[in-house]
């Protein structure tokens, strides 16, 4: 019993760490799951901002799984300058969704609202976010020279290989092309199926032996346990020496020891449910003999 409340202890406990720690891992999806996804410096005909003005545009990416707020946080054309735009806080706009993307506008008019920036791309080369000291980098993107309405981005969102790409994708995922499917690309790697059934056969086999050990350990657990309770009453004290004062007689052991003796050797009677009655030789009662009865009758 004490092996198995040692392991429910110990996986309760695991199960407390986890909901400890959980929390704090979420919170840890901060701002640095946060991605320059995209940029696009020559804006002509391209993608307009909400005022109906072709700017050049930065597209931010959030990674993370849950969302993060962008709020507080720097955007910055010059690595000697990291706090050059400061993007407020507290705004709705500035909270990304998971995996969603937020674009804002280099066109050097800040007035315009939240989204547009105090710089332009055209100014240099270099895009950086910077954390709320202004000190740690987010991320950053160093890009040579630009094509007009040619985006320069991620081949695919949050990855680390850059290119040009072949579709301006702002607010949009970077790879156009087609997505396979998991099954798609197995049946490719495996069109007969042998593959898949050497998966399952292994699975099903891994699976009984999996039940074998825990079933097998189980057992043993549950034999273990059993024999310490055993040995715990076999080092129980004697009667005699968990009742002190009291004294047992030699008739009364006889007796005891003849009564186990007969339920173990099965000597013991079956009595049945079955009266028998005797006629006594007298046919009379002497309760109820007259010789009992008044000599005389009361007058």
């Amino acid at each position: 019993m004490k092996t198995i409340r040692n392991v429910i202890r110990k996986a309760a406990g695991c199960f407390i760490l986890v909901l400890l720690i959980l929390p704090g891992s979420i919170q840890a999806q901060s701002t640095r799951d946060l991605k320059i996804n995209e940029i696009l410096v020559l804006n002509d005909s391209n993608y307009v901002d909400d005022y109906g003005q072709h700017s050049a545009w930065i597209e931010i990416f959030n990674s993370a799984y849950n969302t993060v707020d962008i709020g507080g946080s720097y955007l910055t054309n010059d690595p000697l300058n990291p706090t050059k735009y400061f993007i407020p806080k507290g705004d709705p706009i500035t909270q990304i969704a998971p995996r969603n993307y937020l674009v804002f506008f280099a066109d050097n008019v800040p007035t315009r609202g939240i989204l547009h920036l105090n710089f332009t791309l055209e100014e240099t080369d270099y895009v950086a976010i910077y954390e709320g000291n202004g000190k740690k980098i987010i991320d950053a993107v160093k890009y040579g020279p630009q094509k007009p309405d040619v985006s320069y981005g991620r081949l695919t969102d949050g990855n680390h290989e850059w290119g040009f790409l072949e579709k301006t994708t702002p607010m949009a995922n970077n790879f156009t092309g087609t997505v396979e499917s998991a099954g798609e690309k197995f049946v490719e790697m495996d069109p007969y199926g042998v593959g898949m059934a050497v998966i399952a056969m292994s699975v099903v086999f891994a699976a009984l032996i999996l039940l074998y050990i825990v079933f097998k350990n189980t057992k043993r657990i549950y034999s273990i346990n059993l024999k310490r309770m055993f040995c715990r009453e076999c080092k129980k004290e004697p009667l005699e020496e968990s009742l002190p004062g009291i004294e047992i007689s030699g008739e009364v052991n006889a007796a005891i020891a003849m009564a186990i003796h007969l339920y173990i050797s099965e000597l013991h009677d079956h009595e049945e449910a079955i009266l028998t009655i005797k006629k006594v030789s007298r046919t009379y009662s002497p309760w109820s003999s007259k010789i009992y009865g008044l000599r005389n009758h009361p007058r």
